[in-house]
């Protein structure tokens, strides 16, 4: 019998699953002078939910379809009205060695349903809700 330990088969699923194997890393970059009616459509366009406003290198915030929802509520032109006066700029983020029981669980303390994903220079994906979800199901 070998001393040797095999290194344990890392979980694909459920909350000890690895983010990296469910966050997107398609994320739509927008500038903070779109306005409200381009980022819908950007977002209508790329079928996602939320919006990076700035660059992968200097993420400013995100603008999500419930931000866009609110816009409407409340009347604002969505002609004249840009991103920058709607961003959510309170950020939540992960690391790439996050497992998604952790963050689905900092998704439902703060009440978001988007988690950015970084190294220590940059954004390298975005984790969902539905996401999480999903890797939960499977």
């Amino acid at each position: 019998m070998s001393d040797d330990h095999e290194p344990m088969p890392l979980e694909t699923t459920g909350p000890r699953a690895p983010i990296t194997a469910y966050m997107s890393d398609e994320i739509v970059l927008i500038d903070p002078s779109t306005t409200l009616r381009q980022a819908a459509v950007a977002l209508d366009e790329a079928g996602v939910g939320c919006l990076v406003v700035g660059s992968a290198d200097a993420v400013e915030g995100v603008l999500s379809e419930r931000d866009l929802l609110r816009a409407i509520a409340e009347g604002l032109d969505l002609d004249t009205n840009s991103v920058a006066a709607l961003e959510s700029t309170e950020l939540k983020w992960a690391t790439l060695d996050s497992t998604i029981g952790e963050v689905a669980d900092e998704m439902m303390q703060n009440y978001v349903r988007h988690v950015l994903v970084g190294d220590e220079r940059r954004l390298v994906g975005m984790l969902s809700m539905r996401d999480a979800l999903a890797a939960m199901l499977n």
